[in-house]
């Protein structure tokens, strides 16, 4: 047996657990004392032998062919995002010394947020905010350096109530950050922030152990902003092509409507104080 953490097993269990037998077609007959799939069920379903299921489960093996994990994906009705990461797992890689990683926000970057229009900022692998523009903190006055995504919602009460939303957006955030650390869960910073985030948080433990996957992307973010009120802005998050891991984060709002009226008041609320005038200033204008 390996030291390693059994990624791909304990993947492979939480998925089991939240997929009922109807779900998968199955006919439920007796008391089960579980609601999940049974480990026997996910085996005959994918075509594999359920002790071989067992073992992939427990760590005893490893590396399954793709096609075992492509069918394993069907039975427990995977997405996309999800059936990649599955894979993934599975694949090989060679291990990383365990140090802190600096993550750096590329100068030309820096220069385009102070230049854009719009809230935007810079996310790492961990959604620690690397950079951000004077709007971005006008949205929430947490989003600036040296602030983490995941702490902030999930333990600033000022934070959770800007979002409505906020079940589905810790969902969504939570599922981002697994698909963004991938298997390199023997990173320093990753096992300081999860474990701080599961002592302090039953909602960021109970997602955290359905293992759900999602690339982090775009979409549509309802505000409730206690200077403007209700604030629906589009969020598109784009790779840092000059920094690996780093993804930049804007909002817009749609052209036209009240959001954009809004998010306009909130931008000239957050321009700087033009200097005094001098007296011979004055007198120059006069």
């Amino acid at each position: 047996m390996t030291d390693e953490p059994n990624l791909l097993g304990d993947h492979l269990r939480a998925r089991r657990e939240l997929l009922t037998p109807a779900q998968a077609g199955l006919p439920v007959a007796g008391v089960r004392r579980v609601p999940g799939l049974r480990r026997e069920e996910v085996a005959m379903l994918a075509g594999i032998s359920a002790d071989y299921y067992l073992r992939l489960e427990q760590g005893r093996d490893r590396n399954p062919s793709r096609s075992v994990l492509e069918s394993l994906a069907r039975v427990l009705q995977l997405d996309d995002d999800t059936t990649a990461y599955l894979i993934g797992l599975a694949d090989p890689k060679p291990r990383r010394a365990r140090r802190r990683r600096k993550e750096t926000v590329p100068p030309s970057m820096v220069k385009f947020l102070a230049a854009l229009s719009l809230p935007a900022f810079v996310e790492g692998r961990y959604l620690d905010v690397l950079a951000a523009n004077p709007l971005a903190a006008a949205i929430s006055p947490r989003l600036v350096p040296g602030a983490n995504r995941l702490r902030d919602v999930f333990l600033d009460p000022a934070e959770r109530e800007l979002f409505p939303d906020w079940e589905l957006a810790t969902r969504g955030l939570v599922a981002g950050f697994r698909q963004s650390v991938g298997t390199e869960t023997d990173d320093p910073r990753f096992i300081e922030l999860v474990g701080e985030l599961s002592l302090a948080s039953p909602r960021f433990r109970e997602l955290w152990a359905r293992h759900d996957v999602a690339n982090r992307r775009g979409a549509t973010v309802r505000f409730d902003h206690p200077l403007v009120g209700e604030l629906v802005l589009n969020r598109e998050k784009l790779l840092v092509s000059e920094a690996p891991g780093l993804v930049l984060a804007v909002y817009h709002p749609d052209p036209g409507t009240d959001a954009a009226d809004k998010l306009a008041l909130l931008a000239s609320a957050a321009l700087p104080p033009a200097p005094a005038r001098t007296t011979t200033e004055q007198d120059n204008h006069a």
